[in-house]
């Protein structure tokens, strides 16, 4: 395709301040420039320049969402997003003396990871991290037998219903009572006019708020061969975004096809009310917290989940005994599944009904970013 220019408003600890409008009088060569705001708490503006494609505008939400949360302490999991190592699965297991063991399953953006002197930044930046905690840390490569087991152990017909269910079922919506945020997500609109533009197809959205909500949004899209040629992203107003996207099909022309344009509109809503599903089972005699999220059509998982999920229950005082990241799939699409084994021992009695979903509301607020 032809040159493009997005105009990116960033602003930290979120991208929630994102926003396009049209750039004139940047060069043709691909760039990247990025200004400070014009007054004191304005957000800074990322102007990028480069060959249109289908997908660009989410390549560009994935990298501000990589990048643009303010992080108060580092942990593992920041380090490697830092290094722009993607985590593809995780084994977490404690031992009986209280060690820790830590599998991470990981491919590198860069595609450098073969390098000593990659392998070198990688070992530095992790046991500057890890400090005297850390006993031990070796890099190798993923055997055949880790490849295999790279997907997510089974789940429950049961379990698997309610995780991926494409709606909120009544016992998750009771759940969440004790959350007013539910009631404001499930009105949510999509509205399509075709009457504005002779080429493009208008998509009016209006809906609460959260982190990564133009990457769910980007996402959807690409996922249906749909291209933003242009659009308004206001800054939030009382927790809500109305955004105006001018769109065309991957053919150029306007999304006139009413089923294709219902079947949009439903995805996309679907997004914004359930963009992460988070539920607390039992396996066995344990309890488990499953955080699941859906993948990208190119393969890539949502950005900073595990971290996120991770951070949320050190915070609660929850230790994880173990924790496994694998792919499952389930509704004509593949999830990304996080699987916490909680430590009983913690101020939370992990059995009750009360604890469990206060455990998942915490946990989801902060994925959500509220």
């Amino acid at each position: 395709g032809g040159g493009g220019a997005e105009d990116l408003d960033i602003k930290t600890p979120s991208i929630s301040t994102l926003g396009f409008r049209p750039s004139m009088g940047i060069p043709n060569d691909d760039t990247v420039s990025i200004e400070r705001g014009k007054k004191s708490g304005d957000p800074w503006v990322i102007t990028v320049n480069c060959p249109d494609k289908s997908g660009l505008g989410l390549d560009i939400c994935r990298t501000i969402l990589d990048f643009g949360l303010f992080i108060s302490k580092g942990d593992v999991t920041h380090v490697l997003c830092e290094l722009e190592l993607n985590i593809e699965r995780v084994k977490v297991t404690t031992t009986p003396d209280d060690r820790v063991l830590d599998l991470f399953f990981i491919t590198d953006n860069l595609e450098l990871l073969h390098t000593k002197e990659r392998q070198g930044e990688a070992y530095e930046r992790l046991r500057c991290v890890l400090g005297e905690s850390c006993i031990s840390c070796e890099l190798q490569l993923a055997d055949s037998h880790h490849e295999a087991r790279k997907r997510t152990s089974s789940i429950s017909p049961a379990v698997a219903e309610e995780l991926f269910a494409s709606e909120y079922s009544k016992k998750e919506c009771h759940m969440q009572a004790l959350s007013a945020d539910l009631t404001l997500l499930k009105k949510a609109a999509v509205n399509v006019d075709n009457s504005l533009s002779p080429s493009h197809t208008l998509f009016q959205i209006h809906c609460v708020d959260h982190k990564g909500l133009i990457y769910d949004i980007m996402r959807t899209l690409k996922d249906h061969d749909v291209k933003i040629s242009y659009g308004r992203i206001p800054e939030v107003t009382k927790g809500h975004r109305d955004i105006d996207l001018f769109l065309q099909q991957k053919d150029g022309k306007k999304i006139l096809d009413p089923e294709r344009e219902y079947f949009i509109c439903s995805c996309l809503k679907m997004e914004m009310l359930h963009p992460l599903r988070v539920l607390i089972v039992n396996r066995g005699p344990d309890t488990e917290l499953l955080v699941a999220n859906p993948v990208e059509s190119s393969g890539r998982g949502r950005p900073r989940v595990f971290h996120d999920a991770t951070l949320a229950l050190k915070k609660l005082g929850i230790c994880i005994f173990s924790a496994e990241i694998g792919r499952y799939s389930a509704s004509d699409r593949e999830w990304e599944v996080y699987r916490f084994l909680l430590d009983e021992n913690c101020e939370y009695q992990l059995t009750t009904t009360s604890a469990r979903n206060q455990i998942v509301d915490r946990v989801r607020r902060l994925l959500m970013g509220w």
